[in-house]
């Protein structure tokens, strides 16, 4: 992925190299510069659309939350590259034309290509503003997740005149090149976000089963459809839901599997914390779910050493319980290390010891404040718990900030992080 980036951005300068022509003149250099940071905003949000297309190779192989931090990082860079060509292109207009700032913008407003190119910037400017991280926390996910179906129609509408640009109008080959590199990502978000989902549906017809309470705040959803072993379903994998409801119907919720795919059952354990998840803790048997996925690459596949450590951190338990029961080993193999404020936040707990026993497996559960003689997150008390941690893979779960702080502690008990395996979904 990083070396198509690098090779694409390459490129994108190669094009802009070629058609550069004199800039001893102010305007001339302004004009330049524009040309290039709109190649490189234009080329980078084909990179940010592609992110987000939810390709099974790029999640499997990459990891959801790493293609979500990358999305996130390059929004910025992006929305940045696009202020700078309007405003470099701007100066270069009133420069070359002598016309004021006001006078300036009601003369390119007048051509249709670039009236859509300035409503397209506002769009992305709207969704980059509304996702900034002082602002995301104060709106409402459903309406963060409208807005930023925006970046496509603000990708859109910067399109339409990037063609009539001097470095593509001029160079035939270089446009179709650049058209089919748009059409080819825009037919990859649909046939994966929107065919593959429906055909889905249709086929493994699944539907809610049961509702069970967990613990304080916390229930665990059953599922059941037909042909579910054609998912290809790993543990530690995660699924978005959409649970056909009139308030959940719109939203697309990632929650992992909290135990193996069998007999064409699935099941999430889920923390009710907003209103989404109430909501799903009053769904009826009998509603249509359409499950995207699987996606995650936190599976068994990135094992490297016989003997695995798990450690999870409150809800986080439900991939590491998927994990526990699947991962091959023999007695003495498996280690699960599970965190929780209190005693009644540990879900599960009866199907964590029936595995333990089956397996012969081991679960410490650490219960207290982060700054009680149970943390798990000192280097000194992982050694205690696990005394060969440096031979051990580690799979880990859990709250952003948790996760961080063991991976860290991880690293100085002398776990290479090469051999650290997680998902943190904080950007």
């Amino acid at each position: 992925m990083l070396v198509g980036v690098v090779f694409g951005g390459g490129a994108v300068v190669g094009v802009w190299a070629a058609q550069l022509a004199d800039v001893g003149r102010l305007d001339a250099l302004l004009a330049s510069c524009a040309h290039l940071a709109g190649l490189a905003a234009g080329f980078g949000m084909l990179v940010l659309i592609l992110l987000t297309a939810r390709v099974p190779a790029l999640e499997h192989g990459v990891g959801a939350d790493v293609l979500a931090r990358w999305h996130a990082r390059g929004g910025r860079i992006v929305i940045g590259l696009v202020l700078a060509h309007a405003g470099f292109a701007w100066c270069a207009y009133m420069r070359n034309t002598g016309t004021e700032p006001i006078g300036s913008v009601g003369e390119l407003l007048g051509y249709p290509a670039l009236a859509a190119a300035i409503v397209g910037t506002g769009m992305l400017v709207v969704v980059g503003l509304v996702s900034a991280r002082v602002v995301r926390p104060r709106v409402r996910h459903e309406t963060w997740r409208g807005l930023h179906l925006m970046t496509y129609a603000g990708a859109a509408a910067g399109f339409v005149h990037q063609p009539a640009g001097p470095d593509l109008a001029g160079a035939p080959v270089t446009a179709w090149v650049w058209t089919l590199a748009h059409v080819q990502v825009a037919v990859l978000v649909l046939w994966y976000r929107v065919v593959v989902p429906a055909r889905s549906a249709l086929r493994h017809g699944i539907r809610v089963t049961s509702v069970v309470d967990e613990g304080p705040g916390v229930v665990s959803v059953t599922m059941r459809g037909r042909e579910l072993d054609a998912l290809k379903a790993e543990s530690g994998q995660f699924f978005r839901w959409r649970f056909v409801t009139e308030r959940l119907w719109r939203t697309a919720l990632p929650f992992s599997l909290s135990a193996p795919v069998r007999d064409d059952t699935l099941r999430i354990t889920v923390r009710v914390v907003g209103d989404h998840t109430r909501r799903i803790r009053r769904l009826r048997p009998g509603v249509r779910v359409v499950a995207t996925g699987p996606f995650g690459a936190m599976t068994a596949h990135r094992r490297t050493r016989r003997k695995v450590l798990l450690i999870a951190g409150g809800v986080g338990i439900t991939p590491m319980r998927a994990l526990f029961e699947t991962l091959p080993g023999g007695p003495g193999d498996l280690t699960l290390v599970y965190r929780a404020r209190s005693a009644d936040d540990l879900v599960l707990r009866d199907e964590l010891d029936r595995i333990a026993g089956e397996r012969a497996g081991t679960v410490h559960y650490l219960v207290g404040g982060s700054r009680g003689v149970g943390n798990p997150l000192t280097p000194a008390n992982l050694r205690r718990l696990v005394p060969d941690i440096a031979e051990h893979d580690v799979y880990l779960c859990g709250s952003p900030g948790m996760a961080k702080a063991t991976q860290r502690a991880l690293r100085r008990a002398g776990v290479p992080g090469e051999r650290v395996h997680a998902e943190i979904f904080a950007f």
